[in-house]
Order: structure tokens, then sequence, then C-alpha cells
């Protein structure tokens, strides 16, 4: 180890050390152990190639060359302390902006409320809305924190499961006053059914309920989300909705419940930043209370076993 490379540690001991006149009142003040603080001190003279103490019974004296260097040692610690003050102060900053992604549905008909109530609780932050459900790449900072309707894979991303969203099939009152009110799965046949285009998620539900339909069923497919609920709730056909969602139309009527479509879970997602941004830290803590408050499991008990405080110590990595 050169002078030009000990490590930043040695320089903190040997002031401990000078300030506090010995190894024990230094251990106690630097909460480090003796015997480390002597290796440090032995390892810094290495470096330096000199003797900064002169050991004896009283204990360890500076020496000439221990003297000289102080002030020089003083000036690099306050230089480390201005910088971890201002690394602190920034990472500790609750302002600026935060980018979120969610999908189509969440974010038309879900996070602008959220999101309204946040810029208010939270002056100093601004935030970013992409409408999306392609997965969006948080390691390449697309967005800084995604509502996911997929746990991610990427082990450099932090994950929370929030709460699990019964589906439901659904159809206008208009709709059905005109073409009458099917009772089963089996009489959705003839009617105008909406679903996805490429998706298979309805298919899987139908198959089951021991149904096998493929899209030729759907005799109108759309893959984009707002414009398939849109329909639904104008009266075009039956269609499938999360019951959250669904409660937003009072005119909706709920059919074949016992058609068990698959649930849909949330998850919120960042990068591992949220350990060191409080930035980041505060709005995904504030998505993540205000989601699980909005009810959209139906009931307490879909909701995730962990509050809304349990956040980083119990989220998949």
């Amino acid at each position: 180890m050169s002078a030009r490379h000990f490590d930043w540690d040695l320089l903190k001991s040997f002031l401990g050390v000078i300030d506090h006149g010995s190894l024990s009142a230094a251990s106690r003040a630097l909460a480090i152990s003796q015997p480390t603080l002597g290796r440090h001190v032995s390892e810094l003279e290495a470096a330096l190639g000199v003797t900064l103490f002169d050991r004896g019974r009283e204990g360890l004296s500076p020496t000439h060359a221990a003297l000289a260097i102080v002030e020089e040692a003083r000036g690099v610690a306050d230089g480390a302390g201005r910088i971890a003050l201002a690394a602190a102060g920034k990472a500790s900053e609750v302002s600026g902006t935060v980018r979120i992604t969610a999908s189509e549905i969440v974010a038309t008909y879900l996070l602008p409320g959220i999101l309204g109530r946040m810029l208010a609780d939270m002056p100093a932050i601004a935030a970013e809305l992409v409408a999306s459900n392609a997965v969006e790449n948080l390691l390449r900072r697309d967005a800084d924190i995604a509502v996911r309707m997929v746990e991610p894979s990427q082990l450099d991303l932090v994950s929370r499961k929030l709460v699990d969203i019964p589906m439901g099939v659904f159809a206008h009152a208009d709709y059905l006053d005109r073409h009458g009110r099917p009772s089963t799965p089996a009489d959705l046949a003839g009617h105008v059914v909406i679903g996805y285009d490429r998706s298979d998620l309805i298919l899987r539900g139908f198959r089951a309920a021991g149904f096998e339909v493929d899209r030729s069923f759907f005799r109108l497919r759309c893959d984009d989300q707002v414009a398939a609920w849109e329909a639904l709730a104008a009266g075009a056909g039956i269609g499938f909705a999360p019951l959250w969602l669904a409660r937003k139309c009072p005119r909706l009527e709920r059919l074949a419940p016992e058609l068990e479509i698959p649930s849909l879970t949330i998850w919120l997602v960042t990068h591992k930043e949220v350990r060191t941004s409080a930035r980041i830290r505060a709005v995904y803590d504030y998505l993540a209370k205000a989601i699980l408050d909005a009810g959209l499991g139906g009931d307490p008990a879909n909701r995730a076993a962990s509050s809304p405080k349990a956040d980083l110590d119990g989220f998949a990595v």
C-alpha cells in the first residue's frame, strides 16, 4: 500500500487516537475495537514510512511526524465530512420529478386521483405518468416506478405485491334490456362478447370453467384495454373488467359469477435506488398505501399481508 492509496479509515483512526489520547478512549469514541485501531495506526505508519506514535507504559505519544501531518489529516477529514453531508442531503431531499409507468387501465382510471392527492401532499414533487402496457425497462431508467400486472424478474429491481384484483363478466343494463340477460357462461353464445385480440387471459378463464372457446368467440376484439372498457361501459356488448372498475359504472350488471376469470395482481416495482433516494422512496411508499387503501380487491383478505410500511425488507428482489 503506497502513501497515495491508504484507506480513509486509517486517517480517521489516527485522528481518533490523537484527539482522545489513547487507544481505549478512541475505541469508545469511535465505536471501533482497540485491536482494529491499533492495526489501523500500524498500517498508516507502514503506508507513510514513518513512526506516528511512541509506545510506552503511559500509552501512545504522538511523534513529531504525527504532529506534522495532523492539520493535513484534519483537512482531509473535513473534506470527507462535507462530501458525506452533501450526499446525504441530496439523497434525503423529497423533491424533484418521479416518472411513473402503469398499465393503461390503471393509469387512466386509478392513478389520476391518487397522483392529484400526492402532489397536494408533496408540493416539491413533480410526476410524469406513462400509460403503457409494455413492461418498460427500469434498469434503463425508462421510469422510476412501475405499477405492473406481472412480477418482474430482473435482479436489480425490487418489487412489492400489493393486491389481487378479482375480475368479472359485465354488461350495461341497456344492452341487456335489448338482448336479454344470460344466466350461465353457455348463454353468452350469440351475444356480442368483447374480448382481447391476442391476450389469452379471458380464454383461460373460460377453459378453467370447462368451456373451450377461441378468439372467434369475441365478436368485438380490442387489445387496447381502455377502448375495450369504454365499449363495455357504452353498452356495445358483454365484456370483462376488474370489479373495482365496474363499480364506477352503476348501470353495469355482473353476469355469470361462477365463471372464474384469473385475478390480476398489482405489483409496485422500482430500481434498488429506492434504498438511497428519499424522493423515489417517498413516492413509492405513498403509491403503495394509496393503492392498498383504494379497495381494489373488494375484500381486505385480498390485500397483501404486509402493511404499507413493511417496505424494502419484505420485497421480492
